[in-house]
């Protein structure tokens, strides 16, 4: 079974739990409009991870994150792609420099930048 698929299982199976009508197999892929039989394959492994519309899709309907849900896909977002794509040395450098560095100094820096204090 896929990392993502088992990812999406749990977790419809966890809200389940609490609205076992919201969050059937059916109706979480009504919600995201896909086939039932479809979620069911990728749930199981059996198909791999779906396109980014339908993870994010997905993601709305399980309230998750769509860039977690990607990321367990392998995939980026379109609209981060487009800005790697834009200056791929200068991200590749960033992203392998940040990759051992603990979240708090990473999250640090996130609010430096948006901030303006650099």
């Amino acid at each position: 079974m896929s990392q993502f698929g088992e990812y999406i299982r749990n977790r419809r199976e966890e809200l389940q739990k609490n609205s076992p009508s919201m969050f059937s197999l059916r109706k979480v892929a009504q919600e995201a409009d896909i086939e039932p039989s479809y979620l069911s394959k990728i749930e199981r492994g059996l198909q791999p991870p779906p396109g980014q519309t339908t993870i994010e899709a997905l993601a709305r309907v399980l309230d998750e994150d769509k860039d977690v849900m990607l990321a367990l896909a392998g995939k980026v977002s379109d609209d981060l792609s487009k800005i790697i794509q834009k200056r791929p040395k200068l991200f590749a450098t960033l992203i392998r420099e940040l990759k051992d560095m603990p979240d708090k100094a990473v999250l640090r820096l996130v609010r430096e930048v948006r901030d303006g204090e650099w």
